[in-house]
């Protein structure tokens, strides 16, 4: 695959104020409405393709059960033959969703990915932590490292054959630089690294960051990995149906690429759109040929603000939410926040809520001296926030996240036939 973006695209800060970024992606929108009217998806509804931005704003949204809908191929706007990959969301929720992308649309993914503002050299060992499999994630970090000339380790979070306790051995013994994962897993890796006897922040010397994505980050877990591993952590933000979205900029603020599409935020309970606020966001890419799409609910709860920051990127901020929002103002991202604010030496590291009846009732790992302090000070905490009924329950180390799921080796054998006396011949023909 090419790493040569697109000529059309542009570097940061080639445009001197958020009006040339508008004038940007006014300049953009033309190609972008015209490829979509080459997908059989938008010929086909009934309000036609928007022919400028002003009818754009008045589109219909497209959401995620017009994409089931349009499986596999009606989202599609150039040849098959031109097609060079095609990934699938979980399908957890019945008809998985479709994406394809050309061999164009995958320099503008390459690009994009790689204005993390922690540079992938040459000399980095990057460990990609995140699904290969039908997803789009690991392969769009795998193939920008690649690019930049750096070594990948194509660990995949979905495959039985790297267990937490065998990631953290690649990391310490092929002297890992850069990682790209879930949040949730760098907590895993450094309870597991306890388990082997090594310390996160002193025994990984050659990991320079921890890129992550995939869930809501508040800045209190983000500050606890980074203590925790000695390391800046470094959020992105995207989805399978249209790549990275956002990325962290030096002073760790999450900016929208609004260079490569158009963001809007919706309010579902109004119906309102605005350009800032709080909401649900809706994006229009730029560039996009095999899949445009025009308006797409992505369904994430973000709030947007078109603001200065002192990076001079001159790209919107955002703050993702995630899609929970409970009484009280509760959301995943602020209860979390909450929880990473208990001191540092209780060592609360993995929790869970749930909703009960018109309160909360919240888990914590905690060391047993440290359960009835941290309690305490959780259960005011979360009240204080949220105005919220409580109930904070300490739980003993490995009663969350078991000692057997962080030690495990792995489990992944090949098809077999012929067994000895005495082996499992019930794991025939199976992979484990």
């Amino acid at each position: 695959m090419s790493s040569d973006a697109p000529p059309a695209t542009r570097r940061i800060g080639e445009w001197d104020s958020f009006a040339g970024l508008i004038a940007r992606q006014d300049a953009l929108l033309p190609a972008a409405l015209a490829a979509a009217g080459r997908s059989p998806f938008y010929r086909r509804r009934r309000d036609g393709v928007p022919a400028d931005r002003a009818e754009l704003a008045r589109y219909p949204l497209t959401g995620k059960d017009d994409l089931r809908d349009a499986y596999p191929f009606g989202m599609l706007a150039v040849d098959r033959s031109r097609l060079a990959t095609y990934h699938e969301s979980s399908g957890s929720t019945g008809t998985p969703t479709s994406s394809y992308y050309t061999a164009g649309d995958w320099a503008e993914l390459i690009d994009r990915y790689a204005r993390t503002r922690v540079d992938i050299r040459p000399a980095d060992t990057f460990l990609v932590r995140t699904p290969y499999a039908l997803m789009l994630t690991g392969h769009v970090a795998h193939q920008a490292a690649l690019a930049r000339g750096a070594t990948v380790v194509p660990a995949d979070n979905r495959s039985l054959a790297t267990p937490y306790a065998k990631v953290v051995r690649l990391i310490h013994d092929l002297d890992v630089t850069l990682t790209w994962s879930l949040p949730t897993d760098t907590l895993l890796w450094a309870a597991a690294a306890g388990h082997a006897g090594l310390r996160p922040e002193r025994d990984f010397p050659a990991l320079r960051a921890l890129l992550v994505s995939g869930e809501p980050l508040s800045p209190a877990r983000r500050d606890r990995i980074a203590r925790l591993w000695g390391a800046p952590v470094v959020e992105e933000y995207g989805a399978s149906e249209t790549g990275g979205l956002a990325g962290a900029c030096p002073h760790g603020h999450l900016h929208l690429w609004a260079d490569r599409a158009i963001f809007e935020v919706y309010d579902p309970a109004t119906g309102r759109i605005s350009t800032e606020g709080t909401g649900e966001l809706v994006v229009t890419p730029l560039f996009r040929e095999a899949m445009p799409l025009l308006r797409y609910h992505i369904g994430d709860r973000v709030e947007v603000t078109w603001r200065d920051c002192p990076c001079g990127w001159r790209l919107p901020v955002v703050r993702v939410l995630g899609r929970f929002a409970g009484p009280g103002g509760l959301t995943t991202v602020g209860l979390e926040d909450v929880v990473f604010r208990l001191p540092p030496e209780y060592g609360v590291l993995f929790w869970r809520a749930r909703e009960q009846g018109s309160g909360l009732d919240v888990q914590i790992e905690v060391a047993p001296e440290h359960g009835a302090a941290a309690v305490k000070e959780l259960t005011a905490a979360v009240g204080g926030a949220f105005d919220i009924d409580v109930r904070v329950e300490a739980m003993p180390p490995g009663a969350l996240v078991p000692a057997r799921v962080l030690t495990a080796g792995p489990e992944v054998m090949k098809p077999r036939g012929l067994f000895a006396a005495g082996e499992d011949w019930d794991r025939a023909l199976r992979y484990y």
